[in-house]
Order: C-alpha cells, then sequence, then structure tokens
C-alpha cells in the first residue's frame, strides 16, 4: 500500500529521483530551530552564520524552482505549493536563468 501524500501531485512527476524524503526534512527544520535556541541562549558569535543560513535557503530554493521548470512544472504548479500566485512566484524567480 502506497502512503498518501500530504500534497498529492498536481501533474505526473517528472525528472524525480528521491534521494531525500520527507524525514530528511523535518530533521533540517529542527537543526535550524536547535541552532537557533543556541544562539538566543547567548552565542551571538553564532548570530551570523545562522543569518547566513537564510542565504544559503534563498539560494536553495532558486535552484529548485530552476530545477522544477527544466523538469516541466508550469509556474501554477510550483506557485500552488508555495501559497502564492503564479505571478508572485515569476516575479520572485522568473527572472534567473538556469
Amino acid at each position: 500500500m502506497t502512503p498518501t501524500s500530504v500534497n498529492p501531485p498536481l501533474t505526473a512527476n517528472r525528472c524525480r529521483d528521491v534521494v531525500e524524503n520527507d524525514a530528511y526534512a523535518a530533521f533540517t527544520r529542527r537543526v535550524i530551530r536547535a541552532y537557533a535556541r543556541r544562539v538566543a541562549t547567548g552565542d551571538v558569535e553564532a548570530l551570523t552564520d545562522l543569518v547566513g543560513l537564510a542565504t544559503q535557503l534563498d539560494t536553495a530554493i532558486l535552484a529548485a524552482v530552476t530545477g522544477l521548470r527544466a523538469c516541466g512544472y508550469s509556474w501554477t504548479e510550483i506557485a500552488t505549493r508555495l501559497g502564492i500566485t503564479r505571478r508572485a512566484a515569476h516575479q520572485r524567480w522568473g527572472g534567473h536563468t538556469p
């Protein structure tokens, strides 16, 4: 039996090799929250590194969106997953070339 996805696909999967699973994303979120707690308890020197993660995350999101577009996903499909409009997604990431 196949587990039910929280976000069922809007279209057929295209060029997708699953490497990490949902547990990997949950683990990453826990690590970031733990690091933030560490900074909050007085590790002011680590604040710069924590802010640097935001830049790396923005770069990773751009790479993900660019990859999805290269796989044939539409702006509407991407925007729906992000809870934003197609136009907002295109304005934010559409000017970047792969």
